[in-house]
């Protein structure tokens, strides 16, 4: 999660938080990861090509191949990210899919519920709850990042609420 504040902007901006999924393995890790992985397959695929069972040789590529394309879609869905912009007017969420698409939803501050099930053993989800209407945001997140998320909107919303 970033949190920034603008001071640029025209309407005064009292939360502004960009939540994103986390991925532990970073381009050069997995690089290096899948890289190794194949040095390593080809040394048995050459073992087992002197043996004499060389389709063998094949399915430790396919083995490389199938990982490297996993990691590539966990990567391509770590692009997704939701934006919580609050002012005084509205709550802002914007959420931007892994294709690219975005989806803007705004909600009035005023009677916002910010809502997290902290009963159980793992709390979540976030909800944000006004007038009928509910909104998920951060599935993506760990629960304590969902709890935090929760308390910093909860508190930038008590200005609001207070006068």
């Amino acid at each position: 999660m970033t949190r920034t504040t603008s001071l640029s902007s025209a309407e005064p901006v009292l939360f502004d938080a960009v939540l994103t999924p986390h991925r532990s393995l970073p381009p050069a890790g997995y690089r290096l990861l899948i890289g190794g992985l194949a040095a390593l397959a080809g040394l048995a695929g050459l073992v087992f090509l002197l043996l004499g069972a060389w389709p063998v040789l094949g399915f430790f590529g396919l083995d490389i191949a199938l990982l490297a394309l996993c990691f590539q879609v966990n990567y391509r869905q770590g692009r997704q990210h939701e934006r919580l912009r609050l002012t005084p007017d509205a709550l802002t969420v914007e959420r931007m899919s892994a294709a690219g698409r975005v989806e803007r939803v705004q909600l009035p501050p005023w009677w916002l519920r910010v809502e997290i099930d902290r009963s159980g053993i793992r709390p979540g989800p976030l909800t944000l709850a006004t007038h009928g209407r509910c909104e998920t945001v951060g599935t993506f997140l760990a629960p304590w990042e969902q709890v935090e998320v929760a308390d910093a909107l909860q508190q930038a919303l008590a200005p609001l609420r207070a006068g």
